[in-house]
């Protein structure tokens, strides 16, 4: 990959430099450090896996330039957190010297088990349950936001998004999920809500399930609310049912924001809905569309994945990615593969140039990264698009929403 004018990999690697120097003697057997990289690439949560280990299909070239020398290990989890502990069990026995996923939280907290107990250091690259940095794990870090952290940020820029636009909202109605994750969204929005000052009326919190065959009842009760604004917790596959419904029944909200969740930027979203999908918005964690970090990572997943978009896949790929950056650079700075000596370096994290939005990535005491920003995402022409902050911003939001009929 070529370098550009304002991405060297001299310049990514100033961050992490002064940090801690790395040793003296470098042993010689640790010239390569073995990632175990477990996903969810197939069953339920396979839409979200795929596009996170096509992230980790990006990276070896990027990586490889800025001088980092890794293996990485395929392992899907099938969407089960026990198969995620097995895999965990047999990638360590097999001699992977870090282990990073896992995208859903249960699969997570069942890798972290198994990592505490073997000390071998796991990075968490998506994963939102607060109780994975409070439980006193001491071989784990989040590159990642809790519940909390993705209800708060996302509030905050609905706030900022009514101000930008001088909309007003008087109701809303919370809709999430009832797995792991989304009661996690609804147990933060409990106790966030009262704190965030919105002068909006929250009228109802429904949780569904998400393998249901259809929305219809749910919605229909939402329509007899009328909010003008509905917030949700979803996945794809419910984000498409959750609209279908409300263009069935005619109902037509302000806005429709999913205050940190998944599912409409995912492109089976895209295709199953066409303009339909388009004008939600979503509040989260998002790849920098201006950071050189990102255009250089960019290259490396068109040449990766040519028939997929960056654009779609840049949330899941940007954290899938990172998480094998800050491995590799505690690696280089450590010099060596062994568990308690690598967590070391990898608790000393500091990388000031990343992909995504925030300032370097750190970790505090419990494991957990506190300095990821959150954008507000809306769909424009069927192209996630960053409209808030203004700084990072690559168009103006479209509030409100414009009419289910007579897209084209």
């Amino acid at each position: 990959m070529k370098r550009t004018d304002a991405f060297t990999r001299r310049t990514v690697l100033a961050g992490a430099a002064a940090t801690l120097a790395a040793p003296a003697v470098v042993k010689a057997q640790a010239r390569t450090l073995k990632i175990g990289s477990l996903l969810p690439r197939s069953g339920f949560f396979a839409q979200a896996g795929q596009s996170m280990h096509r992230g980790i299909l990006a990276a070896p070239d990027l990586l490889k330039e800025l001088g980092y020398n890794v293996e990485i290990v395929h392992i899907d989890t099938e969407s089960n957190a026990d198969v995620a502990r097995t895999q965990a069990e047999r990638a360590i026995n097999d001699g992977c010297h870090v282990l990073t996923g896992a995208f859903d939280s249960g699969h997570t907290l069942a890798i972290a088990q198994v990592t505490e107990q073997r000390q071998v250091p796991f990075v968490v690259n998506v994963a939102a349950a607060p109780q994975i940095t409070e439980q006193g794990y001491k071989f784990l870090v989040r590159n990642f936001q809790t519940g909390g952290q993705l209800v708060t940020n996302g509030l905050r820029l609905i706030k900022d998004v009514m101000d930008a636009k001088s909309i007003k909202f008087e109701k809303a109605v919370f809709l999430h999920a009832n797995d792991t994750f989304g009661t996690a969204q609804r147990n933060a929005m409990d106790a966030i809500w009262p704190r965030v000052g919105l002068p909006i009326e929250l009228v109802e919190k429904i949780a569904y399930d998400p393998r249901a065959q259809d929305l219809s009842v749910e919605v229909t009760k939402i329509r007899s609310i009328n909010p003008d604004l509905v917030m949700c917790v979803t996945r794809a596959s419910d984000a498409i049912k959750m609209v279908r419904d409300m263009v069935r029944q005619r109902f037509q909200p302000k806005a429709i924001i999913s205050p940190g969740s998944p599912g409409f930027y995912d492109e089976e979203f895209y295709q199953a809905l066409g303009p339909l999908a388009d004008f939600v918005l979503f509040g989260l964690p998002w790849a920098n569309p201006k950071s050189s970090v990102t255009q250089a990572f960019e290259k490396s997943f068109a040449k990766a994945n040519p028939n997929n978009r960056f654009a779609v896949d840049s949330f899941n790929a940007g954290f899938a990615f990172e998480g094998l950056l800050i491995a590799a650079d505690a690696f280089k700075r450590a010099g060596t593969t062994n568990g308690p000596q690598l967590m070391e370096a990898v608790k000393a994290t500091n990388i000031a140039d990343h992909v995504m939005i925030g300032g370097p990535i750190t970790f505090d005491a419990k494991g957990q990264n506190p300095n990821i920003g959150s954008a507000l995402v809306q769909n424009l022409k069927r192209v996630p698009t960053v409209v808030l902050p203004k700084d990072v911003a690559l168009a103006e939001p479209v509030l409100p929403l414009p009419a289910w009929q007579g897209r084209s």
